[in-house]
Parts: structure tokens; sequence; C-alpha cells
């Protein structure tokens, strides 16, 4: 089967734009693999499906402002650069996806900021939307972290037609995020009572 077999049209004003105002009354869809019947609920009803023996994982992983837009050196072109991870912090690596990628290439200089005072370099093609990019920064990784911050934007899905506000921050964090040592030394015990 290939990817491009797997089409949906989801009507666009069937898609939520901003979050429900309580995480737990998020719509919860409930398929049942030995009937197939489909049923509507509430996500605060989820554990009315667990069994005993079932195991929950949870995405514990932390979102930060991790979409930056900036211009290409020379021709002005705007970019957009999503961060996914850190590579090296001592040389300032960093994982990136961009857009338009066809336009940016290794050795190309991106500029972010109105006074274009955050630079990078691309230094590494790693797919076709992605990249390996070095920011040319001086100061502390502290002080680098704060002014990506300062610049991104939270990473909304692209199925969000808005810009993100302050209270996305917050909402599109998972609430496993800030409890992650908890939430590991918690599911060590479930992982250590299910053996």
């Amino acid at each position: 089967m290939k990817l491009s077999q797997y089409v949906y049209d989801l009507p666009l004003n069937l898609i939520a734009q901003t979050p429900s105002k309580n995480r737990d009354e998020s719509k919860l869809m409930v398929v049942h693999k030995d009937t197939g019947k489909i049923e509507h609920k509430m996500f605060k009803d989820v554990l009315d499906y667990f069994n005993d023996k079932d195991v929950m994982v949870a995405n514990n992983t932390k979102v930060f402002n991790a979409r930056l837009y900036g211009r290409k050196e020379k021709t002005g072109a705007k970019i957009e650069v999503f961060l996914l991870r850190e590579l090296n912090k001592q040389n300032r690596l960093w994982d990136v996806i961009v857009e338009p990628a066809r336009k940016i290439r290794v050795g190309n200089k991106l500029y972010f900021g109105n006074d274009n005072s955050l630079v990078a370099e691309v230094v590494d093609n790693t797919t076709s939307r992605g990249r390996t990019i070095r920011f040319l920064f001086e100061g502390s990784n502290e002080e680098l972290k704060t002014i990506l911050d300062n610049m991104g934007e939270t990473p909304l899905p692209k199925y969000i037609k808005r810009k993100p506000d302050e209270n996305d921050k917050e909402r599109y964090q998972t609430v496993y995020a800030k409890m992650r040592v908890l939430w590991q030394r918690l599911l060590q015990v479930c992982i250590l009572v299910a053996s």
C-alpha cells in the first residue's frame, strides 16, 4: 500500500481552531475493534475503556516556540524554519525542516529578526525538506535559547488556520511535559507491576 491511497476529506469547518476550555472535554472517538462500532465520547471517559492489563503510553515531549520565520541571504526570500532538535549544543547545530526547501541549499545563510540579528548557516541536507543548520551566535547557550523562544512561534498544526496566541503556548503543551520525571517513575512502576 502507498501513503497516497490513504485519502480522507475532512471539511475545514469540522476542524476546531481552538482547543476545548477544559482538556478532559476534548472529543474522543472509540472504535471497538471486534465489532467496528463507533462511539463519540469525551476524553475524560477514556478510563472506561481500559482493562487491568492495558498499558497507556504518554507523550512527554515539551513543546517550545520552534517555528521561526526569516529571510534567505541575497534574494531576501521568505523562509520558514521549524526547529526539530538540537544536535550539538557547543556548535549550535540544529536539525530542522525548511520551507520552501527547494530554495534553501547548503552554504546559504538565513537571517531572523526584524534587524537580522540572528543568523544561521545551512550545513547539510538531511531529507527532502530537512536540513542541519548552525546558528552563528557568540553568546551563551541560554542567551540563544531565549532569543529562539522570543523569535519563535508555538508550532500549531498546519490545519489550524490562525496565528498562535499566548494561550497556545500552554494549551498545546502536553500536561505530562512538566511532570516528566514523575511520569517516568510512574511508568517504571506500571511496567514492573505488569511484568
